[in-house]
């Protein structure tokens, strides 16, 4: 049996990252890269014996109480993807866009906020907003970039907003309460769709054929065709209200909380009249993918850090990262972010957390940061690699519903200006940690 303990952790760690890196080339899952690098090291470091080791981390992760809120909460988005409740919604704040140059655009970002603050998946968001605002902002003849980046980064604000699954994966990883961190978010998410709205009308102010203004007979269709705005704006307020009332006021716990969400979806489709068996069979496929991906990627990162974390390497890459630093707090921290930015252009964030977090947060602590405010930083550097080239997520998903003549260099282009925003959120919160910690 080949004996690779013998070459160190410093061989060790960069033969492990070549061997992910080689892998991840091939085409390989991230889940099954992973995991195969995890048993590779298990057996050739510790031996044959040590294999039920990975089998424990693989346990520990699966079994989870909090890990039930994501399925629910994958749910719940699943569900308002395939009815009416989004576009009725949307619909029923064309009074915002009427009059105001670049009323569109907002109209979007808000709409955006209340949907993120009900499901908190970036995916359906971002589908959702290409297939009722990007048509119209088009159609309107707004400045093409304009109502792509406004259109991409809003549906990318579930990764902020509570109840942000990023932010459940984070504190699952990281140990903290979930609740602590969705309060934490709810500030600097709501600065980040600020930023937002604040550059849409400046721009449209500074430039007015960027947006212009709807014809008088374009207002008199809006107004005839003006829906109930109990119906549309109701249902969506009191899942929002139900959701995070409970949560802030301590009345239910994350996952009692997801549950009632998902219930209270339900009996809107109910009310609605849009409940049916295909609906909801549909909604419970899209579930299970999108949290079988998360599953397995969770178990294979799990396994991996763990073993990483009996060679040693944990206290290797922390000497690293300090020696790098030369010993000091901020520039250990953005050593951090720079790392994140990086495997955030290439790697699925749930990877991306569940490889760095129980790394970077036990260094973290150390150095007299408070996690709960890491993770908020973590947050929005992820929001930042949603909208990154080369493999931004956010881009993939509206290219998925654009019309065919935007390509996925115009997406991304487009997208520069509120890249740079959310890089200027992330120096915010992190020179100004009151931003994330203004509740204690």
């Amino acid at each position: 049996m080949f004996d690779l303990s013998s070459m160190g952790i410093a061989w060790g760690s960069l033969l492990m990252l070549a061997m992910m890196i080689g892998l991840l080339l091939t085409g390989m899952q991230l889940a099954f890269v992973t995991g195969f690098v995890a048993i590779f090291f298990t057996l050739g470091w510790f031996g044959v014996d040590a294999l039920p080791l990975i089998a424990s981390r693989m346990y520990s992760f699966s079994s989870g109480y909090i890990f039930l809120a994501i399925p629910m909460f994958v749910l719940m988005a699943a569900l308002l993807d395939r009815s009416g409740i989004a576009r009725d919604l949307f619909d029923a704040m064309k009074s915002v866009g009427r009059r105001v140059r670049g009323g569109v655009a907002v109209q979007t970002l808000l709409v955006a906020v209340l949907l993120a603050s009900m499901s908190g998946v970036i995916g359906g968001e971002t589908v959702l907003l290409g297939i009722l605002a990007l048509p119209q902002m088009l159609r309107l003849g707004y400045d093409r970039k304009l109502a792509i980046g406004t259109t991409c980064a809003g549906g990318a604000l579930g990764t902020m907003l509570p109840p942000s699954i990023v932010l459940i994966i984070y504190g699952m990883t990281a140990s903290v309460s979930i609740g602590d961190l969705f309060k934490a978010s709810f500030l600097p998410a709501f600065i980040l769709a600020g930023c937002y709205i604040a550059y849409v009308l400046i721009r449209c102010k500074l430039n007015p054929a960027l947006a212009p203004l709807p014809s008088d007979d374009e207002l008199e269709e809006d107004l005839a065709n003006q829906p109930s705005y109990f119906k549309a704006l109701f249902f969506p307020l009191l899942s929002v209200a139900t959701v995070l009332g409970s949560i802030y006021t301590g009345v239910a716990s994350v996952t009692e909380a997801s549950a009632l969400g998902v219930v209270g979806i339900m009996i809107s489709a109910v009310i609605r009249k849009e409940m049916s068996w295909s609906m909801l069979k549909d909604s419970a496929v899209a579930t299970m993918k999108t949290c079988g991906m998360i599953m397995w990627i969770g178990i294979g990162a799990s396994a991996l850090v763990g073993i990483y974390n009996l060679m040693g390497g944990i206290d290797f890459v922390e000497e690293t990262i300090l020696a790098l630093s030369g010993g000091s707090a901020l520039a250990t921290l953005l050593i951090m972010m720079v790392i994140l930015l990086v495997l955030g252009m290439f790697l699925d964030w749930v990877g991306v957390a569940l490889l760095t977090m129980p790394i970077f947060v036990p260094i973290i602590i150390s150095l007299g940061y408070d996690p709960i405010w890491f993770g908020v930083v973590f947050c929005l550097n992820m929001q930042v690699s949603f909208l990154s080239p080369p493999f931004g997520p956010a881009a993939f998903y509206l290219k998925s519903v654009a019309p065919k003549d935007i390509s996925l260099g115009e997406i991304f282009t487009s997208l520069l200006p509120f890249i740079g925003l959310q890089v200027l959120v992330l120096s915010l919160v992190i020179m100004f940690p009151q931003l994330a910690l203004w509740w204690q």
